[in-house]
């Protein structure tokens, strides 16, 4: 990998150490943060509509990427997780 790789790979792992360290010494979320979860469509909804989103997604990324896409498939998969966990908690919480 190259020096901006590096880079990119270890802001990436301080954001999520700084996460982590929110949620130990917070003791979990703030129940603000989860209140706003509780009103409006469920989390079953959201899952549903998560799963759309990123299945259109992935596929419009993978059409833009042309070759090597059997080279990207771990990309693609990691992908889509990342992909349904922000979309179904972001669908949940706005709607």
């Amino acid at each position: 990998m190259n020096g901006l790789a590096w880079v990119g790979a270890g802001g990436i792992l301080v954001a999520a150490a700084v996460a982590l360290a929110f949620l130990v010494f917070s003791g979990g979320a703030p129940a603000s943060m989860l209140a706003g979860l509780n009103e409006g469509i469920s989390l079953k909804t959201a899952a549903i509509a998560g799963v759309i989103a990123s299945v259109v997604l992935l596929v419009v990324l993978a059409v833009v990427a042309g070759d090597g896409l059997v080279g990207e498939v771990q990309y693609l998969i990691a992908g889509f997780f990342l992909f349904f966990v922000f979309f179904t908690l972001f669908v949940a919480w706005v709607f």
